[in-house]
């Protein structure tokens, strides 16, 4: 058993006889009143997002998670195969578990939860960033700009992204998975 102090991100829980990712949390500490934690929890079976609030040294029970090494093989509709890099075990995952499955392309290698207990995949938690070709997006004219302008971009994996004006199709680019933005273009 853990407390509402033990509460950080990536922390998975059982909660309403389902079991519960913390995507977002805050404490808080109001001038007047008990402290509290306000959290984001993400369902790891159905994907459904939630707002709670749990109050200070409020008991939560936490679920013991293994994280080993998966490739991303090919997705077939919204179930997405993966692989162990260890014992070649194959495992199929529903697309809503999946934080940022737009940007996974096949033979990324990413971190599975499975839970201690009963050995079934919790959640996905994809590299902090990825590097993807663009496939398609407009040329940008020089001189139509005073700010930073951006304009969208289609990469390999099918996701749309902005990017500046600068890059062109062909060009690589590495894109943050947590927040799905562009970050830099990648020399060769």
């Amino acid at each position: 058993m853990a407390t509402s102090s033990d509460i950080r991100k990536g922390l998975c829980i059982r909660y309403n006889n389902d079991i519960y990712k913390v995507i977002e949390f805050l404490h808080v500490k109001p001038g007047k009143g008990p402290a509290f934690v306000r959290t984001k929890l993400k369902s790891v079976t159905t994907g459904k997002v939630i707002d709670n609030t749990f109050s200070a040294g409020h008991k939560i029970d936490d679920v013991r998670v293994e994280t080993h090494k998966f490739q991303f093989l090919y997705n077939e509709g919204d179930v997405y195969h993966f692989m162990n890099t260890e014992d070649y075990a194959q495992i199929q995952l529903m697309k809503s578990i999946l934080d940022t499955p737009e940007l996974m392309k096949e033979g990324e290698v990413v971190s599975v939860l499975l839970n201690s207990e009963d050995g079934s995949p919790l959640s996905v938690e994809m590299p902090a960033h990825v590097i993807l070709e663009v496939t398609s997006t407009e040329p940008g004219v020089k001189g139509n700009t005073a700010t930073n302008a951006t304009k969208p971009a289609i990469v390999e994996t099918g996701a749309e992204i902005n990017v500046p004006l600068f890059v062109n199709e062909g060009d690589k680019i590495r894109i943050d998975t947590e927040k799905g933005q562009y970050q830099e273009r990648v020399k060769e």
